[in-house]
């Protein structure tokens, strides 16, 4: 069986000094070698929820950010 992966969200000084707030997504145990990414505050439940429920996995939300890495959504 292969567990979500577990994470945690930090909000940092890039977080608290930019007018996004970009929080700092990292993998946690077994995942922690998976890339951090920066998520803007509104769509860190759609990270929790979908990993918990093994809907989507770290890699698509990884591959989803923006050029300055930061995740933004997915477009419709």
């Amino acid at each position: 069986m292969t567990l979500a992966p577990r994470c945690c969200s930090f909000a940092d000084s890039v977080a608290l000094g930019s007018a996004e707030h970009p929080i700092l997504v990292v993998a946690l145990g077994e995942s922690s070698s998976e890339p951090p990414f920066r998520t803007l505050p509104s769509e860190l439940w759609a990270i929790e929820n979908n990993l918990n429920i093994a809907n989507m996995d770290w890699q698509e939300f990884a591959a989803a950010v923006d050029e300055d890495g930061v995740l933004r959504g997915f477009e419709d």
